[in-house]
């Protein structure tokens, strides 16, 4: 009897690998099998269609975006580094600070942030960027880097990286399907004519993108990658975009919230907004 228990044991945890590996098939992302040509297409239409994208020109949005307190890793500002020898003035606990972003044609971009009745802001220009930085004590002009204009470059124009995508030199590859948050998702590789590949992941029912692979960032001497996750979708004028936008960094636990709360399509704006003042 205690043989026939012991070997009953024994063809249990045999089993095991066998019942593990049928459990984590049924886990892999699956998805119908399509050309990056119906990928594409399907997301274009998704997303309000080409004729009605190729129409906007500019895009005006307002929201909150959450900026770490003093144990966050990161800083509120994007695009913007923090030697250790500098003292910055932020709140313990996490805070949510309103914000107004212009977005023109050409990857211009104009993002102005408040913080206890002081306003950061930072422009790139499709070309040139510059930033006043107040939060840091610096209330003067500055330029940006080079780091900092090569990852303005790298940003996607104002309708995404896959619309258009062949006009404006970049090349798609699929690389597979994948799990987002649960639910199967096409992934691309994007390559910019300049040669700069990331990813851009797209739902396998809805066919929005969920996922986009953001600029690394550089935490303790080593580069972390960056994901951003694209939810909460809702139609502007016949074009879908997402009112929520949440920034992870591997091996940060804590992660950047981006909620829009108005979004404007093709509103009116000023050459000088995008000017760096002499």
């Amino acid at each position: 009897m205690k043989m026939k228990y012991v070997y009953s044991v024994w063809i249990l945890l045999a089993l095991v690998p066998m019942l593990m590996a049928g459990a984590d098939t049924a886990m892999k992302a699956t998805a119908p099998q399509l050309s990056v040509a119906q990928i594409v297409e399907k997301n274009v239409s998704a997303r309000g269609g080409l004729d009605r994208w190729r129409a906007v020109q500019t895009l005006g949005m307002k929201g909150k975006l959450q900026a770490g307190g003093n144990r966050r890793p990161t800083i509120p500002v994007p695009g913007t580094k923090i030697s250790s020898e500098v003292k910055v003035n932020r709140p313990t606990e996490q805070a949510e600070l309103p914000f107004v972003m212009a977005l023109s044609r050409g990857k211009k971009k104009r993002l102005e942030i408040q913080f206890n009745g002081q306003t950061a802001i930072q422009v790139y220009d499709g070309t040139q960027g510059w930033k006043v930085r107040p939060f840091l004590n610096r209330h003067e002009v500055e330029k940006f880097t080079a780091e900092e204009l090569k990852a303005a470059s790298r940003e996607s124009d104002l309708d995404g990286y896959l619309i258009d995508y062949a006009a404006k030199g970049s090349q798609v590859e699929l690389v597979g399907v994948e799990q987002v948050e649960g639910r199967s998702a096409y992934k691309l590789k994007v390559t910019d004519k300049s040669g700069y590949a990331h990813h851009v992941w797209v739902d396998a029912q809805s066919f929005l993108e969920v996922k986009v692979e953001g600029e690394p960032r550089r935490l303790d001497g080593k580069y972390h990658p960056v994901a951003v996750f694209l939810r909460d979708y809702r139609s502007v004028n016949g074009l879908m975009m997402p009112y929520l936008l949440e920034t992870t960094v591997e091996g940060v636990k804590e992660t950047e919230k981006i909620e829009i709360r108005e979004i404007v399509s093709n509103p009116k704006l000023a050459a000088t907004q995008f000017a760096m003042p002499r």
